[in-house]
């Protein structure tokens, strides 16, 4: 079976955030870390080359197939702040409605400006999507 390509690293999170262009996309990515931090208790870890996660889960699935992945986390691409939410959105119409302006994915939710969505909302979905996640697979810290 093949293993997930993104994986942990040890990369500096604010050294990342600090460097993402433009600045707009800069400052919303830092406003994002405070949010996520305040919302789960977990320090940050990159990700991979660009998703900073907070937390994460074992899974194993009926296929047997499994691995690690972080709990929630963002990554700030360069047409929308990109937020995941595992294992997705399906469940949580009632935030999306009062969100604001965004788009979703799989487990994605995409946001081109912070100040376009609710951000208190935003800290609901947060908070909603780490429960649920708990309730299917152990959350770890980070």
């Amino acid at each position: 079976m093949s293993e997930n390509k993104t994986k942990p690293s040890d990369a500096n999170v604010l050294a990342f955030l600090s460097a993402v262009e433009p600045e707009r996309r800069r400052i919303d990515a830092l406003r994002l870390n405070e949010i996520f931090r305040e919302v789960t208790g977990f320090e940050p870890v990159m990700w991979g080359a660009s998703i900073v996660g907070y937390g994460s889960y074992h899974y194993v699935y009926k296929s047997g197939r499994e691995g690690d992945f972080l709990a929630t986390g963002f990554s700030p691409r360069k047409t929308s702040l990109t937020i995941y939410i595992m294992p997705g959105y399906a469940d949580f119409g009632d935030f999306l409605k009062r969100l604001g302006k965004h788009r979703t994915g799989r487990s994605c939710l995409y946001i081109n400006r912070l100040d376009a969505v609710d951000e208190d909302v935003l800290r609901e979905l947060i908070a909603a999507g780490l429960r649920d996640l708990g309730t299917r697979w152990p959350v770890v810290p980070s």
